[in-house]
């Protein structure tokens, strides 16, 4: 996730903010209608504060004004953001990013324990942002295919989309995060579905004792890298609540509710989920695969003998990289096609307790040869990923 750039509170060009997303948004964050003129403007103040003691007051064009073309509508709105910028409230800096980011806001907030008091550890804090991550991670790979345990498969999915969230400045018990639409919609409705998910299954088995919520819940987004994020962001608190917002704009997708209510869990909820946490490991199969990819790095512990390569992954297994281990002719074969630039082939078992990062049972390795047009687009290839690979070399 990337964070709030120093830059965020620098207003955004009137001409492009939509009045009726701006209201949504302070209403959203709580700040209070404090009337207007009917048709022309509405008049917000902070949250918490009297209209009489307010310090900020804006006042925002109605959206119909900019068709009646009011003379005033763009200075009204320009006065409007320029007050939030100045305004040190909380929560002018969280309207002011979601105007920045139009996305979908995703709000985690940890309940801290009686004794914890308003301070927050430095650890605490980044207990909560790696769980948020680990969370959207579970996500997005959720988002492109349904395992009870991913490992290391579809990371480089998950790393893009988080390349695109922004994180809004709210340190302590509580972290947002807005993900763009529509690229980052799909990911979040995954997100949403399998947090419900996770809470009907916990649900069952501290009723029942069963785990068998947890097994049909892997077909909603529901796996070991969800439940572990939970566990994570859930231990040395009350509980936690993760809340969702759809980005105004865009509004709610369709088939959910306007606005979602909040998923909670609670300490009580641990040993469900790592239960649930020990039993996706323990049910995903390792994969028999047929890998393409290059060399990277070579090591073996003696001048002759077998050794260890690693390979990127080109195409033929969703993980970036994996290692092998290879008999003397193998690594040879493998020194070869790394000096001269050719990827290779082999076929084997991806390990589901390596986090499919190690291939076993490996065949015999052979470099995939290629004249110069091919090289050409093998470099292309590189950089557009396993798709563009596949499309060049034919799959």
């Amino acid at each position: 996730m990337s964070p709030t750039a120093d830059d965020a509170l620098v207003p955004p060009d009137p001409e492009r903010v939509d009045p009726g997303v701006l209201v949504a948004l302070l209403a959203r964050h709580g700040w209070r209608l404090r009337g207007g003129a009917p048709g022309r403007y509405t008049r917000w103040t902070p949250p918490g504060e009297p209209a009489s003691a307010a310090r900020t007051s804006l006042l925002v064009p109605d959206r119909r004004t900019a068709g009646a073309r009011y003379a005033d509508h763009a200075e009204l709105l320009g006065e409007a953001l320029d007050a939030l910028a100045r305004c040190g409230e909380p929560s002018a800096r969280e309207v002011l990013t979601a105007l920045a980011v139009p996305g979908d806001e995703i709000r985690w907030h940890r309940e801290p324990p009686p004794a914890a008091g308003a301070a927050v550890p430095w650890t605490a804090a980044e207990q909560l942002r790696a769980a948020a991550r680990a969370m959207l991670m579970s996500a997005a790979r959720a988002e492109r295919d349904r395992f009870g345990y991913f490992g290391a498969r579809h990371t480089g999915h998950a790393d893009a989309f988080l390349e695109q969230v922004l994180v809004g400045d709210a340190p302590g018990h509580q972290l947002t995060a807005y993900a763009p639409v529509p690229e980052g919609r799909r990911i979040v409705t995954t997100l949403l579905r399998a947090l419900q998910a996770a809470r009907d299954a916990v649900d069952y088995q501290r009723t029942t004792g069963g785990m068998e919520a947890f097994d049909a819940a892997v077909g909603l987004g529901v796996c070991h890298e969800l439940a572990d994020s939970l566990i994570r962001m859930v231990r040395g608190t009350e509980g936690v609540a993760v809340t969702l917002a759809w980005a105004p704009a865009a509004g709610p997708p369709a088939g959910f509710a306007t606005v979602p209510e909040p998923v909670e869990f609670s300490p009580g909820d641990l040993p469900a989920l790592e239960a649930a946490s020990d039993r996706y490991v323990r049910g995903e199969p390792s994969v028999d695969v047929r890998i393409t990819g290059t060399v990277t790095r070579l090591r073996r512990p003696r001048p002759s003998g077998g050794g260890t390569v690693r390979l990127r992954v080109l195409a033929g297994a969703d993980v970036r990289h994996v290692r092998v281990r290879l008999p003397e002719d193998g690594y040879r074969i493998a020194a070869q096609a790394h000096l001269v630039g050719l990827p290779v082939r082999l076929s084997g078992r991806l390990e589901r307790r390596t986090g499919f990062r190690h291939l076993t049972h490996a065949s015999v390795l052979t470099p995939v040869h290629v004249d110069e047009a091919d090289r050409d687009r093998l470099m292309k290839a590189l950089h557009g990923g396993v798709d563009t690979f596949e499309d060049s070399f034919g799959g």
